[in-house]
């Protein structure tokens, strides 16, 4: 599965997660019809997943987490640790800093 950067085309999603979160990045990736956010907060990641057309498939869930998981310093969060709410077309992934006063 290939993820696509998207955020230049998704501005505004961007300035209002900035804005009125306590979000201190976020991306936006496409991987065909799934919108994929990623966002970077001072006491959390979150990887939210959103397929406005089919449920999204257990093995694309687990791709994406793991594309994002290499992405994060191991020794900042513990696998343990996250979080996943599922519903068919929006998955959220919660994983939780470990390290939040030593950045």
């Amino acid at each position: 599965m290939k993820l696509i950067n998207v955020t230049n085309s998704h501005s505004r999603l961007v300035m209002q997660q900035l804005e009125n979160t306590d979000a201190e990045m976020v991306k936006v990736y496409t991987a065909g019809d799934i919108t994929v956010v990623y966002t970077v907060a001072p006491t959390h990641y979150e990887i939210l997943l959103i397929n406005k057309k089919r449920a999204i498939k257990p093995s694309e869930i687990e791709d994406i987490r793991a594309y994002f998981l290499k992405k994060i310093p191991s020794e900042n969060y513990n696998t343990s640790e996250i979080s996943m709410i599922q519903t068919p077309g929006l998955v959220e992934i919660s994983i939780p800093r470990t390290n939040t006063v030593n950045r």
